[in-house]
């Protein structure tokens, strides 16, 4: 499409649609009391869209031209019919570039033997999103029994936020949680084009308080290593370190392992889960 971009048009017709569209019609909590404008809120449409408050405020400004993805993102979140779509990039002055659904990701044949001979370790490996490729039978026993999950739902976040058991693992689950926001974060702007992605952050911004108000919160991403507190309905407490190692020819996969110092208590634990798990 050619032709100079209306931005204020586009501000204009941004704000008199969310305006129009309610929060239950948006998927989100109607909340407490009355709100003190109509319709959906700025910071709520940039969420929904799994981009930053700012940003988005700077478009219904006039400040800033989004990008066709962007632009894809806004109708499905506005819920614009055919004609609305048309308008919104004809303002935008925009050809509309579909967004991208991935293929499915396999397991590297390197990482998939890294895991096989760490019988004796929780190790498991994640994917673009975060989503669980492969574990081992020890960080089955150690987390959740992943093979129990559809494999389209298989993903770290989403378990973190909405398994009863997963979120009672972590003894401080805000920090695990928020890193996790933080890594998904990073993982959209860098692919803006995910449509996995922009599913995910919509559906657990519509399950998850906590989640919606540390998507909207600056944080930066964990390093790729730390230590947990665990704590395990069979064996108790434990504090474990995690490593992440990225794949050397896909970078979006990694394998992460988790360990306890050597003569520790959470050293005698892992091998109880580990004899517990062999005769489960």
């Amino acid at each position: 499409m050619t032709g100079t971009p209306d931005q204020d048009g586009l501000g204009a017709f941004l704000r008199a649609r969310r305006r129009e569209l309610s929060a239950r019609a948006a998927g989100l909590p109607d909340g407490e009391g009355r709100r003190r404008v109509p319709g959906l809120r700025r910071e709520e449409v940039a969420l929904l869209a799994a981009i930053g408050t700012d940003y988005y405020a700077r478009i219904e400004q006039g400040r800033v031209r989004p990008s066709s993805v962007v632009l894809n993102r806004l109708a499905r979140v506005l819920h614009l019919d055919d004609g609305q779509r048309e308008r919104l990039y004809a303002l935008a002055a925009r050809d509309a570039d579909g967004p991208r659904r991935c293929p499915p990701q396999r397991t590297r044949p390197q990482l998939r033997r890294l895991l096989d001979g760490l019988s004796g370790t929780p190790a498991l490996v994640l994917g673009r999103r975060m989503d669980v490729l492969a574990w081992n039978p020890l960080a089955a026993a150690l987390v959740t029994d992943f093979a129990g999950t559809p494999a389209k739902r298989r993903n770290y976040v989403r378990l973190l936020f909405t398994d009863p058991a997963v979120r009672a693992l972590y003894a401080d689950w805000p920090e695990a949680a928020r890193a996790a926001v933080a890594h998904l974060r990073a993982e959209a702007a860098r692919d803006t084009r995910d449509v996995r992605l922009t599913e995910l952050v919509g559906e657990l911004s519509i399950r998850d308080e906590d989640f919606r108000r540390w998507w909207s919160e600056p944080h930066n991403p964990a390093p790729g290593i730390g230590a947990k507190v665990l704590r395990h309905p069979v064996v108790g407490e434990l504090t474990l370190h995690w490593d992440a190692v990225c794949c050397s020819d896909d970078p979006d996969q990694q394998l992460v392992t988790l360990t306890a110092e050597p003569g520790s208590r959470s050293q005698d634990g892992l091998r109880i889960l580990a004899s517990w798990a062999a005769g489960a």
